[in-house]
């Protein structure tokens, strides 16, 4: 069963829409800045990718969305969105039991988590909420969206670091694939611009300190030989799949093609990667073989490139073992540039702006590349917007604990 993208919308430290975001990743503006959500003082990273002016209650019930931790309110606006521009809104499906909603996160609800463990210490538990659990519960945030649309198939919820957004598509595009569902809500979600989380962050030494003394905007630096950690950021990412026939037989617009997902482990170590490439390289190979196509035929990479020594080094690497003299001659973009790294919601905006680059032609550049590290010295886009002529995209995404997804996006053309 062919699988189809009818609906998809972001939120981001780019804009409050996917057009606003779109827009700006092309014209190079960046979503990093100085912290407002707390203060950022005793921490080194008082820089991150925050989602500005984003007012849930245009969307949701205003009660019901004081409820909710922020992860949970990008949730679900950006469902909300996404199942509006696939134009189901009034869609009546036929089963509901084959729509299912399967959502990510990595880091859940760390603001409820912080700030109800403050009321606690504070002696106030009368003021810890009553939706606390639920709250931290994160698969609830699915439940919910799922409650909307009266999706009764079977839902999911990862967390696997920042691959889950990536492995949530791949796990509805199977469901799909194998005819367990017709229709899938994916969406994932991410608010970890917390104190605990930005210090527990720095103590690991995976965020940009200020060993370079870089502006906010030019802090993320994917492949460049002056990166040295990553930019946290939020927001939330939402695609609506369907089989083919189910999206013909109502007749949606289709947008592109899911036609390949990989997924591998390093079983090597919580947070480094394997610096030999070999997991990373397989889970792309295994995306080629499901998608039935040669290295030959991918048009550009979107890799997950976080802007850290570690993983720019390795997926390099892994790209040149896959794509072998081809590797370095396949266009490499890279989001993170711009957004700074929004965890699990990165694989659905990014595979969303994939989308975007397949559908227009032309491939957003990476922000700051401006001194080239010896070890990665592939084609990488740069300075400007490059136009192209692709039918199939791969979209890398790799995460703590050794988790990798790798998707094959097909322009629509059937």
């Amino acid at each position: 069963m062919r699988v189809v993208v009818t609906g998809m919308q972001a939120i981001t430290p780019l804009g409050l829409n996917l057009t606003e975001s779109w827009h700006n990743l092309k014209s190079s503006v960046s979503g990093i800045s100085t912290i407002t959500l707390f203060d950022p003082s005793l921490i080194k990273c008082s820089i991150a990718g925050e989602v500005k002016g984003f007012d849930p209650g245009d969307f949701i019930d205003k009660r019901m969305a004081k409820r909710l931790d922020r992860m949970q309110q990008f949730f679900q606006v950006a469902s909300i969105m996404a199942v509006k521009d696939a134009d189901l809104e009034n869609f009546s499906v036929n089963d509901p039991y084959r729509f299912s909603v399967i959502g990510a996160s990595a880091l859940g609800t760390p603001s409820t988590f912080e700030h109800n463990f403050k009321l606690y210490n504070e002696g106030n538990i009368k003021r810890i909420s009553p939706f606390f659990i639920v709250n931290q519960s994160v698969n609830t945030s699915a439940g919910f969206v799922a409650a909307m649309y009266n999706a009764k198939g079977p839902q999911r919820f990862l967390q696997e670091a920042c691959s889950s957004g990536t492995n949530a598509i791949g796990l509805a595009y199977k469901m799909i694939k194998y005819e367990e569902i017709d229709l899938a809500v994916v969406t994932a979600s991410e608010a970890g611009i917390t104190p605990a989380i930005m210090a527990g962050l720095e103590r690991l030494g995976a965020t940009v300190g200020d060993k370079w003394n870089l502006e906010p905007e030019r802090a993320s630096r994917p492949f460049d030989a002056q990166r040295c950690g990553f930019i946290p950021s939020e927001g939330a990412g939402s695609l609506i799949l369907e089989s083919r026939k189910h999206a013909l037989k109502r007749g949606a617009k289709i947008y592109a093609e899911i036609c390949g997902f990989g997924s591998t482990c390093d079983a090597y170590h919580p947070t480094a990667q394997n610096q030999d490439a070999e997991s990373v390289a397989k889970c792309m190979e295994s995306a080629l073989s499901d998608a039935r196509i040669s290295y030959e035929n991918i048009g550009f990479i979107n890799a997950h490139g976080t802007s850290t020594p570690s993983n720019d080094f390795v997926e390099t690497k892994g790209i040149k073992k896959v794509f072998k003299d081809r590797a370095y001659k396949i266009p490499i973009t890279a989001n993170k540039s711009a957004l700074g790294h929004m965890w699990a919601a990165a694989g659905i905006v990014e595979t969303i702006f994939t989308i975007k680059s397949l559908t227009e032609n032309t491939i957003p550049p990476i922000m700051n590349l401006e001194n080239y590290d010896k070890d990665c010295d592939l084609d990488y886009v740069r300075d400007a917007c490059r136009q192209i002529n692709a039918d199939y995209a791969m979209k890398n995404s790799f995460g703590f604990g050794g988790t990798n997804g790798s998707l094959i996006i097909k322009r629509w053309t059937d």
